[in-house]
């Protein structure tokens, strides 16, 4: 019997688009350089190892005979009934634990905890089940000498198995049907019904189906480890993070004790949600003060550094925004952004030399976000400016003073969102002096939103309603 050919095929990185030839340009999604080769192990491999993969009908439900309708009004609506992680911050994350079912992807840099957390996870999760956690990357050793490290005991209910075939990890799955199942990683497993190496964006796409069905049709808890690439983005095809429920990534300098891990997105909760950790001898610790946490060491009186508060969820941060400028040393000047969109800052700058009359025509600027965020909040912008032109006149802020504002082109300030949320953070934190924008002074805009209640003893700030860019750093230099 002559032996069939290996059918070869592209697929696009970013969005799953498949092609039979190698193109430039992904034709669905428009991304360049994104079509990588993908091969298929031809039918009759598929007939030797006698299973269909994901879509075998012994592995997940099978589907039914006909289709199902149902009427909108009749779908019954119950809360759903959440399984607490174990860990308060990440609960918050999640809105307030995991959801039975669900599919969870947790990605970040190498060494920033990920194994860490999710083993803690293992060990203090609710769930009245086994918690399966597939090793693919490390040997079973290598976890039993983390969890001895974190002081972590399973005590009969953690279960490992170091494998990374699809086939057998479903079948444990089913078999044992575990309330939890983490995969560590998604990047290591491969199904026997394709002849792409692991890792690859077929294997990712098809694997992360097969695990999907499996959580939706037995309402098992899978959480998924995700490799990132260079830029910081998940590594293998976008649709991982369509097939998914909940996007998670942590933030943050690994070389630093703090963690921040965001929820990208979320189906069960508010997206952008954030959590804040300090990494310990005794694995990730939640952090329940995140600003004070944020604002330490935070020198004083000392020019180009304002503190502001980020909207990060429903929950206000407040974040230290450092400015540097210094003679440029060639001929073009270095605008330079940690944290920040850096064309964001560049136009920033742009309307204080047009308004204010600095020059920054020769300047180099380097602007940071202290503790390694990444922060999008227009809010920031007015202490963005602030700290430019401090750091330009060498002369600090008012002292003690929350900065809050979105700065127009023509140097007007608009309005943030929550402010009350923000004024009761810095009354939390200690600060005398609170800038906001006057289109958010109560009685101006439409909507009154009142002061949030704050805890006995705690003093109020004063609240500084300002309409012009000029007018707020008149202030901030009083």
């Amino acid at each position: 019997m002559a032996r069939q050919k290996r059918r070869t095929r592209y697929v696009c990185s970013d969005c799953g688009h498949e092609t039979q030839g190698w193109l430039g340009r992904c034709p669905a999604c428009g991304a360049w350089n994104s079509l990588t080769e993908a091969s298929t192990a031809a039918p009759a491999a598929v007939e030797a190892t006698g299973s269909r993969g994901w879509l075998d009908e012994r592995i997940t439900e099978s589907a039914p005979a006909a289709p199902q309708l149902t009427d909108l009004d009749a779908v019954s609506v119950e809360a759903v009934q959440r399984v607490s992680s174990g860990l308060g911050e990440l609960d918050r994350v999640l809105g307030s634990g995991f959801v039975p079912g669900s599919l969870v992807l947790v990605g970040g840099d190498p060494g920033i905890g990920k194994s860490t957390l999710l083993l803690q996870v293992a060990a203090r999760a609710d769930f009245s089940g086994p918690v399966l956690y597939v090793n693919g990357e490390e040997s079973a050793e290598q976890v039993r000498q983390r969890s001895d490290r974190l002081g972590i005991r399973g005590g009969g209910r953690i279960k490992l198995l170091p494998d990374v075939r699809f086939e057998r990890i479903a079948e444990v799955l089913l078999g044992l049907g575990p309330g939890l199942c983490i995969i560590d990683s998604i990047q290591t497993l491969y199904t026997e019904q394709l002849a792409a190496a692991p890792g690859t964006v077929s294997q990712v796409r098809d694997t992360a189906a097969g695990l999907l069905r499996i959580a939706k049709s037995r309402g098992i808890t899978i959480v998924l480890v995700g490799h990132v690439t260079k830029d910081g983005s998940l590594a293998g095809p976008r649709v991982l993070e369509h097939m998914v429920d909940t996007v998670l990534y942590f933030e943050g300098d690994r070389f630093s004790q703090l963690r921040l891990l965001r929820a990208a997105k979320n189906r069960f909760g508010a997206t952008n949600e954030v959590a804040l950790f300090e990494m310990t001898g005794q694995g990730l610790v939640g952090v329940s003060h995140a600003s004070e946490a944020l604002l330490a060491g935070r020198p004083r009186e000392v020019p180009g550094s304002a503190v502001t508060a980020s909207l990060e969820g429903t929950r206000p941060l407040l974040l230290e925004v450092q400015a540097l400028l210094n003679p440029a040393a060639y001929g073009t000047p270095q605008r330079q952004a940690q944290g920040l969109d850096r064309s964001r800052v560049s136009m920033l700058m742009a309307v204080l030399e047009n308004r204010l009359q600095l020059g920054f025509g020769n300047m180099d600027a380097f602007i940071n976000v202290v503790g390694g965020l990444s922060v999008d909040d227009t809010a920031t912008d007015l202490a963005v400016a602030a700290a430019i032109a401090s750091s330009m006149r060498g002369q600090p802020l008012r002292d003690n003073c929350l900065v809050c504002g979105e700065i127009g082109l023509t140097g007007e300030l608009r309005p943030v969102a929550e402010p009350a949320a923000r004024i009761r953070e810095a009354a939390l934190v200690g600060l005398d002096t609170v800038v906001l924008p006057g289109a958010n002074q109560p009685g101006r805009s439409g909507r009154h939103q009142p002061d949030e209640a704050l805890p006995a003893g705690t003093r109020r700030p004063d609240v500084i309603y300002v309409d012009r860019l000029a007018e707020a750093i008149d202030i901030l230099f009083s």
